[in-house]
């Protein structure tokens, strides 16, 4: 196995959990792939045991990193005024949790996105004075104007993307929908921005698109999540700040090899999130292609391949896959570098017992998957009256979060429906749901736990 290995930078391994066998003329096969780095600061994925959230470290060191904080200044942050404030507080919040050093700006997004904070397309390098600086420029932001979520973005990029660093993040807060760009735009300015620079999104209050600001999140490979209550702002921003301090190598990838002969069905991130990488694919050399995972510090992350073999007889074996981490050459004048790697195998054998045996881990994501799924389905149903559907999906649903001791999930589901028996899946949809509650259960649906041990 090989290992990334540079003094304070995580270093990689992979380990696969498989169960390899396969009755004759079975196809399908299954594997969790659990990618981990250790040595250096914490992201977000799943912390590592006894890791803490400060980068691995001093004052004033780590990698070359640029941060673009996108704030709504819509005339819709004004009601309540509390929320401008509070979002205010909250930019002010995460410009402390910067490190000494980090290259950052101040966006102001209306229909149209202003660099307000240092301007004039640049970005200020974080210390004493240009954090004070930026929180004066704070104090002077306004709401007014619409919402057109593409021009921060495109501004964003091109303010990070002017910056010779390692990392590049953004955090992007809105109130409200994307109403002043057509949905092509905001889709368009994804798409140009998608491994540029990862991206949190943050929604506050409850007038905002889930879709939207989960679709964010999930294109610029960062995390969305709702604050209902605006005074749970700053603390907030300060966790997805030091997180972002945490990030030591960016634009790590997943490579898959495959003999020929062999199918890819799909390739999807299972932990801490759900997220479908397969559309995600560039090609990579024969029968290789690279799948995106953005930055990474310390922390664990779980992914689930499935591929379709040829058939074959009793007896006979062959690879199925191999997986590698790569972290290509930064000019992109060299080759890329391999991090780390695992196989994948199948076995084709004639005893019943192993060759029906699912896999535990594999078993375990399956589940969370289609939790993720029917939530989604679930609450698309209610909204659109069919309750009957609804109460079925989210039945379910309790169902799965049970089974898999899903418990933030379950207390989550029991907001909407009123379980009367988890195991089955048995329940009633509520009479009366917080808009707050469901958006939530929404906002987090793709959110899922390890395997028991």
């Amino acid at each position: 196995m090989a290992n990334f290995s540079k003094s304070n930078v995580p270093q990689f391994s992979v380990e696969v959990y498989q169960n390899e066998f396969l009755p004759e003329g079975g196809r399908e096969v299954n594997a969790i792939v659990t990618v981990t780095s250790t040595g250096g600061g914490t992201t977000g994925g799943i912390p590592l045991a006894g890791s803490t959230p400060s980068p691995a470290y001093g004052p004033g060191q780590g990698p070359d990193a640029a941060v673009v904080l996108m704030v709504d200044c819509s005339g819709s942050m004004d009601y309540p005024p509390t929320k401008m404030r509070n979002a205010r507080d909250a930019t002010a919040a995460a410009i402390d949790a910067l490190r000494e050093g980090t290259r950052f700006a101040v966006v102001a997004g209306t229909h149209v996105a202003k660099d307000v904070y240092p301007g004039n397309g640049r970005l200020a390098v974080a210390d004493q004075q240009t954090r004070a600086q930026a929180k004066d420029a704070l104090r002077k932001l306004s709401a007014g104007g619409g919402t057109a979520i593409g021009t921060w973005l495109r501004l964003a990029d091109r303010l990070l993307g002017a910056a010779e660093v390692d990392i590049r993040h953004g955090i992007l807060l809105t109130d409200g929908r994307n109403e002043h760009e057509a949905p092509e735009d905001l889709r368009g300015a994804l798409d140009s921005c998608a491994g540029r620079f990862t991206c949190d999104a943050r929604g506050v209050g409850t007038d905002w698109e889930v879709k939207e600001v989960t679709g964010i999140a999930a294109a610029l490979l960062g995390t969305a999540d709702i604050v209902a209550d605006p005074a749970g702002l700053a603390a907030d921003f300060t966790r997805m700040m030091e997180n972002a301090m945490g990030k030591e190598v960016a634009d790590v990838a997943l490579r898959l090899w495959t003999p020929v002969g062999v199918e890819i069905r799909f390739v999807k991130q299972v932990a801490p999130t759900v997220a479908d990488l397969t559309g995600r694919r560039t090609e990579a050399g024969p029968r290789a292609g690279d799948y995106p995972t953005g930055s990474w510090g310390d922390e664990s992350r779980d992914y689930h391949v499935c591929v379709l073999v040829p058939e074959a007889g009793i007896g006979q074996e062959m690879l199925a896959a191999r997986v590698s981490l790569i972290l290509p050459d930064p000019s992109g004048a060299g080759a890329p570098q391999t991090l780390s790697q695992g196989l994948v195998r199948a076995v084709w054998t004639d005893d019943m017992v192993a060759s029906t045996s699912i896999n535990p881990q594999v078993a375990h994501y399956t589940g969370q998957a289609e939790l993720a799924q029917v939530i989604q389905q679930g609450l698309d149903a209610r909204k659109s009256g069919d309750f009957d559907g609804a109460t079925a999906k989210l039945g379910r649903a309790v169902q799965l979060a049970s089974a898999s001791g899903n418990q933030d999930t379950a207390k989550l589901l029991s907001k909407v429906v009123d379980v009367v028996d988890a195991a089955t899946g048995t329940v009633r949809l509520k009479a009366k749901v917080a808009e707050a509650d469901e958006m939530t259960l929404e906002t987090r649906s793709t959110k899922t736990v390890r395997v028991k041990k």
